[in-house]
């Protein structure tokens, strides 16, 4: 399986470097920049693994994931949000964001795990997973995620979540149905216009109880 990983501190992408090559077969490439990242993916005929900082000088996550998956179709995803992890404040199962501390052991496993799933050509996520990186990024736009037949847009600014649609409902019972996906995919639009906001609390008050709502077994809160 082919990785790549794109990280702008040289220091620190070389040890995420190292622990690919040390404790898997994987072949694995760094890069320090999106522009360098587009360039490799040029001269590479397939990659199963983009592994890269979301936000970051001269990198956007979420642009370069959607430019690799337009070439690489069986591309898997991960994130190395700008946040420390102790700022986490729901615990994910089968996590593809990995903020610093950086835990290995964690990445080593999303590693395998996507080369299990490289062969559906699926680039799946949990929807609190995306949720809380948006949120802690403080990112602002829409985030649309697609569950089997199901459709749900989350709109933030800033970071908090002002509204949630789905086919079937809006608001908190929005949430929770889309806290309970477990598998999506996903698409980050930060040029939406914002609807009404019709969520008030907290981001992380709606989303842990968007989780309780939900009954989802694999999410728990943080203690």
């Amino acid at each position: 399986m082919q990785l790549l990983i794109v990280h702008s501190d040289a220091d620190l992408g070389k040890q995420l470097l190292q622990v690919v090559k040390d404790y898997t077969a994987h072949e694995c490439d760094l890069v320090s920049s999106g522009d360098e990242a587009i360039t490799w993916a040029g001269q590479k005929q397939q990659c199963e693994f983009l592994l890269t900082q979301l936000d970051a000088e001269r990198i956007d996550g979420f642009s370069l994931g959607g430019s690799f998956s337009e070439v690489f179709p069986k591309l898997q995803t991960a994130f190395f949000p700008n946040y420390s992890a102790a700022e986490e404040r729901l615990d994910v199962n089968e996590t593809k964001v990995f903020p610093e501390p950086i835990d290995g052991e964690r990445m080593l496993k999303a590693i395998a795990r996507a080369e299990k799933a490289a062969t559906e050509g699926r680039d799946l996520f949990h929807a609190v997973d995306l949720l809380q990186m948006c949120c802690l990024s403080r990112k602002s736009g829409a985030i649309q995620m697609v569950c089997a037949q199901k459709i749900g847009v989350v709109y933030l600014r800033g970071g908090a979540i002002l509204q949630a649609e789905t086919d079937d409902a809006e608001a908190k019972d929005a949430l929770s149905e889309i806290a309970g996906w477990s598998s999506v995919e996903f698409a980050f639009d930060s040029s939406v216009t914002i609807p009404i906001r019709s969520i008030t609390r907290t981001w992380h008050e709606v989303l842990i109880e968007a989780v309780l709502r939900s009954k989802q077994r694999k999410v728990t809160p943080r203690n």
